[in-house]
């Protein structure tokens, strides 16, 4: 864990003025150490990001109220997670209390899973200021990511319905897939995988809803 000077403050402000986002979140405490593993597994499959520990979600500076919370950190990422996240801890003298900057790279092993509310291991992803669950299509991409090489990109009638309603339309939802593409749900999946993983299609997630769209250079292309 590395201490950094008092004078240091005006770093911690200046990321507080940037407010949360999708690489950075206040936490006031960390109480709980299986909830805090969400933000873990979310930052670490998501390109990384910050938590910031003794920081209230208005931006206050409340400070730590026990060093526990170095090791409550600590069990979230190696106990809570899994694979377990690297992370690392700098800990900060801002008027006078002490701030926790918790930097999780962002993974080459995802996807990270951590326990939902109801107990499951479930992979998080980063989407602006929250931490969502992701879905299977998301989580198989993951997996599958570094397997890139060798995959074949057939154009059968499933990819082309997609392609051609991509084309004209801005996104589409995994069940509006399956009905343009007359198929069942779990053919679908496979073949979003198949083609995000071929930087045809990119996913984009909501809060509401997740979208697939064509990526830029294909979009192009039409």
């Amino acid at each position: 864990m590395r201490t950094g000077p008092r004078d240091a403050g005006q770093y911690i402000k200046s990321l507080i003025e940037l407010g949360e986002s999708q690489y950075l979140d206040f936490k006031f405490e960390i109480n709980d150490a299986k909830k805090i593993a969400r933000s873990f597994s979310a930052f670490a499959n998501t390109g990384g990001g910050k938590l910031l520990i003794g920081v209230k979600d208005n931006g206050r500076i409340a400070g730590i109220r026990t060093e526990e919370e170095v090791y409550m950190a600590e069990s979230a990422a190696h106990l809570f997670c899994k694979p377990a996240v690297q992370y690392d801890v700098r800990k900060w003298v801002v008027e006078g209390r002490v701030v926790l900057e918790i930097v999780i790279p962002g993974s080459t092993r995802r996807p990270h899973y951590a326990r939902n509310e109801s107990g499951e291991w479930t992979a998080f992803v980063r989407v602006r200021d929250q931490n969502l669950q992701a879905n299977r299509i998301l989580v198989d991409f993951w997996k599958r990511e570094g397997e890139r090489r060798g995959i074949l990109l057939s154009y059968g009638r499933e990819e082309k319905a997609l392609i051609d309603y991509l084309s004209e339309n801005e996104r589409i939802t995994l069940s509006g897939f399956t009905r343009i593409a007359r198929t069942n749900r779990a053919m679908a999946e496979k073949l979003l995988v198949k083609l995000m993983l071929m930087k045809v299609i990119l996913m984009e997630i909501t809060e509401k809803a997740v979208y697939y769209r064509l990526a830029p250079s294909i979009a192009a292309e039409g």
